[in-house]
C-alpha cells in the first residue's frame, strides 16, 4: 500500500496531507454555516478559522515532537516534514484552545459560544483525518488475526493494510474514526433538537472523545510517552473531567435562572 496518492516528476501527494486538506475544507464550510445561526457574522469567523487552522497544526506537530525530543533534535529538518505523518490531535485541541481564548477575549465573544460550533466540524474532521493514519500506517493496535478482523466484517483493503511486519493488527485508526463519526452525529442531533446553553455541545465532545482516546490509546502500539505513562490517556482523562465540570457549571446556571 503507498501513501503516496500521485507523483509528477519529483513532486508527490500524499495521502495523509490530501485528507487533512478534505477534513479542513469540510470543517471550514461547516462552521461558516453555524455561524449565522449564533449571530457571529462570516467574516469574524474566517479571520477566526484562517489562524486557528495553522496554531492547531504548529500545536500538533510541536506536541509531537516535544515527546519525541531525541530523534528531532537530531534530525531537525524532519520537524517540517508532516505530510509523513506525526500531528497529535490533543497538541492541536491545546493550542487552538489557547488561541480561541485570547480572540475572543479580544473580540469580547462567549468562548463556549465558538467552540459549540466548531467541536461538530472537529469530530468530523478527526473521522475523515484518521484514515491518513491508515495510509502512512501508524496509529494501529496490537497484533491479531486476519479471521478476526474478517469476523468484524471490515473490508479486505483495510484487513490487507493492516499487515505490518508481518502480522495483521487491530485497525485503531479504524475504530476511532467511526466513534468520532458517531460523535459528530450526535452533536448535530444535539443541535438540530436541543436548545441547550451554549457550552454544552463543547462538553459533550471532551467526555465522549476523551473517553474513546483513553481506551484506544490502551490499544495503540506507537504511543507517545510520559515516563511510564501513554500522555494521551493522561490529556483523555483531563478532557472528561473538564467536560464534566462544564455541565456541572451549566447546571447550577440553570437552577439559578429558575
Amino acid at each position: 500500500m503507498s501513501s503516496t496518492i500521485l507523483s509528477i516528476g519529483s513532486i508527490e501527494i500524499k495521502w495523509y496531507s490530501f485528507l487533512l486538506l478534505v477534513a479542513f475544507t469540510i470543517g471550514y464550510l461547516l462552521i461558516l454555516h453555524q455561524s449565522n445561526k449564533i449571530g457571529i457574522s462570516k467574516s469574524i469567523i474566517s479571520d477566526l478559522l484562517f489562524y486557528l487552522v495553522i496554531v492547531c497544526i504548529v500545536g500538533a506537530r510541536l506536541y509531537y515532537c516535544l515527546f519525541n525530543l531525541d530523534y528531532y533534535l537530531t534530525n531537525p529538518i524532519d520537524i517540517l516534514k508532516i505530510w509523513e505523518g506525526g500531528l497529535a490531535i490533543h497538541g492541536g485541541i491545546i493550542a487552538g484552545f489557547i488561541y480561541l481564548f485570547i480572540f475572543c477575549k479580544y473580540k469580547k465573544i462567549n468562548i463556549l459560544k465558538i467552540t459549540d460550533i466548531i467541536v461538530p466540524a472537529l469530530a468530523l474532521g478527526q473521522a475523515i483525518g484518521r484514515w491518513g493514519n491508515f495510509f502512512n500506517q501508524e496509529a494501529y493496535g496490537p497484533v491479531t488475526t486476519y479471521s478476526f478482523l474478517h469476523s468484524l466484517h471490515i473490508p479486505n483493503f483495510i484487513i490487507d493494510g493492516m499487515y505490518i511486519n508481518n502480522q495483521y493488527h487491530h485497525p485503531t485508526f479504524l475504530y476511532e474514526s467511526i466513534w468520532c463519526l458517531l460523535i459528530f452525529i450526535l452533536l448535530v442531533i444535539f443541535m438540530k433538537l436541543i436548545k441547550a446553553k451554549f457550552g454544552t455541545l463543547t462538553a459533550v465532545y471532551l467526555i465522549l472523545y476523551g473517553i474513546e482516546r483513553y481506551f484506544i490509546e490502551g490499544l495503540r502500539q506507537d504511543s507517545l510517552m510520559f515516563f511510564q505513562f501513554k500522555i494521551a490517556q493522561i490529556v483523555s482523562l483531563l478532557m472528561v473531567i473538564i467536560g464534566v465540570i462544564i455541565l456541572l457549571i451549566l447546571r447550577k446556571k440553570n437552577e439559578y435562572d429558575k
